[in-house]
């Protein structure tokens, strides 16, 4: 019998998603969550003028597959000329791009270990060989990042900031200063995806047109919009138009585009989601610090508990809280998993959380 003639890259990777859904263990469980507090999303909703903008797109036309409003729209944001952004599905469509164009089979590419593993998996996919340094107190490790990558030729190094999994950030000044350890011929992949919820000063001032950087930003996180997958990325023009030679042109859909476009045109809606964002954090600290735990201090829009014990506990006080529907995650990679993941949520969302959570410790510790 004929069988696909795969290739040998494509046969020797595992079938594998990087993340197991919500949706995935609701149907496990045959039960919906009642607390959806680990996909990092924003519970508190877009911009109504970004719903009543998606709900009048005319959706049976293709979107722009040149972005143009909403490209033009973002360079004046940030002060820059529309050919130093592109428009993608989400950081992670754009990662797979960027990965697309720069890694072959064998290429090294630098990243910490147990951080974002979506970008990883693009790397993998593309045959790349990944090469991991540790945290250093929960932070991604700048200098460990930078060395590695000039031991090792390292055609991309990935680092977020603020972090994922860990919620610490790097000032954006002190980026800009490790850059000078970058090596030649290495380009840095910063991952900006909550920096709409970080301290003022935590975006690198890196400007535009420099080759050594490319900045990802995206509408998943505080503007709302995670279901409609639209990432953006700045860089100088040179590498931004390398994308037209590999992304999906009609990639972006036209409801998406205009979401964005209006969402990004609503800085009230902004600033209220932003509010809430800090409300939630502290109130998740309380929450840790009333049950003996301790929550890390958190640029993003969750907050990582350390559970005080190793991975092991962890994963009980996580299972514990998803059998009381409540949907957390944690960190994958020691020290690290040590911590529970708790997004931000509503009001009732944390309420819910703050009675589920001595259970949960009490059944881990029992267990």
């Amino acid at each position: 019998m004929t069988q696909p003639r795969y290739t040998p890259l494509a046969l020797s990777l595992p079938a594998t998603v990087p993340f197991v859904g919500p949706e995935t263990q609701e149907r496990q469980q045959g039960a919906p969550f009642v607390a959806r507090l680990g996909a990092n999303e924003s519970v508190f909703g877009p911009s109504p003028r970004a719903i009543e903008a998606m709900a009048d797109t005319g959706i049976w036309m293709y979107g722009d597959p040149e972005n143009y409003d909403l490209r033009n729209a973002l360079a004046d944001h940030h002060g820059v000329a529309p050919e130093n952004i592109v428009v993608g599905e989400g950081i992670d469509g754009l990662l797979g791009y960027l990965v697309r164009l720069f890694v072959g089979r064998g290429d090294a590419v630098v990243t910490s270990d147990g951080a974002y593993p979506t970008f990883n998996y693009h790397v993998a996919g593309f045959g790349g060989i990944l090469h991991k340094v540790p945290y250093r107190g929960d932070h991604e490790d700048l200098d460990a990042l930078f060395a590695k990558a000039a031991e090792v030729d390292a055609k991309l190094v990935y680092l977020a900031n603020p972090d994922n999994p860990m919620g610490s950030w790097h000032m954006g000044a002190d980026i800009v200063s490790a850059m000078e350890k970058l090596p030649t011929g290495c380009l840095l992949v910063l991952d900006e995806a909550y920096v709409e919820c970080a301290p003022e000063g935590t975006a690198a001032p890196i400007d535009a047109g420099d080759p050594r950087a490319i900045r990802m930003r995206t509408f998943s996180k505080v503007y709302g919009m995670a279901g409609a997958r639209v990432g953006y990325a700045i860089a100088a023009p040179g590498l931004i138009s390398a994308f037209n030679k590999v992304r999906n042109h009609f990639g972006m859909n036209r409801a998406a585009q205009a979401g964005a476009l209006a969402a990004l045109q609503d800085a009230e809606w902004l600033e209220q989601v932003q509010a809430k964002i800090t409300y939630a954090r502290d109130r998740i600290g309380q929450i840790a610090r009333d049950n003996g735990l301790e929550a890390l201090p958190s640029a993003t829009n969750f907050v990582a508990i350390d559970c005080g014990r190793d991975g092991a506990f962890a994963k009980a006080v996580l299972e514990a809280l998803v059998a009381r529907g409540i949907f957390v995650r944690m960190p994958f990679v020691a020290p690290q998993n040590r911590c529970i993941r708790v997004s931000c949520g509503a009001v009732s969302d944390l309420d819910l959380f703050a009675a589920a959570l001595p259970e949960a410790l009490a059944a881990a510790r029992g267990g």
